[in-house]
């Protein structure tokens, strides 16, 4: 089983058209969801299909982006199994082993930490900014990043496969999970309490990571995690919040009424920017 395992995500990062399939399936089927449970009864400017449009572009960009990084964790992956390099190498683990520990280090480095460090740094919260703009959280937003926020989190996934020593194999069984988890968290749609609050003690739930998207702090400066709710929980930045207080947004640096503006989001972090 483990080698099958192996062998199919091994070579995944060779197969982006597989991957994109992957991403595009996710996002229609929670986007059906939506229309049939949603969380928040959302008020788009135009129409959901404008809205997605402008995420849309973002997320295109952001994946090219990161097939180029696919490149170079490849040859880091192999450097640091050459080298012995890493907790996996460090510790010799069974894939089993090495699964966990590339999922537990690469969520830690490339979900929370890169996160935290985006909203305590002034000149890198400037690019986030473009993520918390959109008034009209749903499917479409998981990757709405700034090209510069993507070349950010890029690098510090590749501090994760460092310090992890994780194989190929393992870091394309998270960044899969990432993917569907992104998806699934920004989705506008509604869990049952019993469903939603358990879950939270261990993965990020919807209504968990929608509280992060509220247009108020100390709300936005909470939440960081990406796949795994561990850490927010072992570091004190949780906060909770009903999803009916929720309202989206930003209460400055950025004009809400523009969340929509392709142009201006691309251009506005290099400009001067209040609060």
């Amino acid at each position: 089983m483990w080698q099958k395992i192996i062998d199919h995500f091994q070579t995944l990062e060779s197969r982006p058209v597989e991957r994109m399939i992957l991403l595009v399936s996710g996002m229609l089927l929670l986007w059906l969801i939506e229309g049939a449970i949603p969380l928040i009864s959302l008020q788009y400017k135009k129409n959901k299909w404008r809205h997605a449009s402008v995420n849309f572009t973002f997320t295109v960009i952001h994946l090219i982006i990161h097939t180029g990084f696919g490149v170079l964790i490849v040859l880091l992956s192999d450097a640091c199994k050459q080298g012995g390099f890493g907790l996996s190498n460090w510790l010799n683990t069974s894939v089993l082993g090495s699964i966990v520990i590339s999922f537990l280090v690469l969520d830690l480095f490339g979900g929370w930490l890169v996160h935290l460090v985006q909203h305590k740094t002034k000149a890198l919260w400037r690019f986030h900014i473009i993520h918390h703009s959109d008034t009209n959280v749903d499917v479409t937003t998981g990757l709405r990043h700034h090209p510069i926020e993507s070349v950010l989190r890029g690098i510090f996934f590749l501090m994760g496969v460092v310090v992890s020593g994780a194989p190929v194999y393992a870091v394309m069984i998270y960044q899969t999970l990432l993917v569907l988890s992104t998806q699934f968290t920004h989705a506008n749609i509604s869990l049952p309490k019993w469903i939603d609050k358990p879950l939270s003690f261990v993965f990020v739930s919807p209504n968990m990571h929608k509280v992060h998207h509220h247009w108020q702090q100390p709300y936005t400066d909470s939440n960081y995690g990406a796949v795994l709710a561990i850490w927010d929980r072992l570091f004190g930045t949780y906060e909770h919040l009903e999803p009916s207080q929720i309202k989206y947004g930003l209460d400055r640096y950025y004009p809400n009424e523009e969340d929509e503006n392709l142009r201006l989001l691309m251009k506005h972090p290099f400009g001067k920017m209040d609060g």
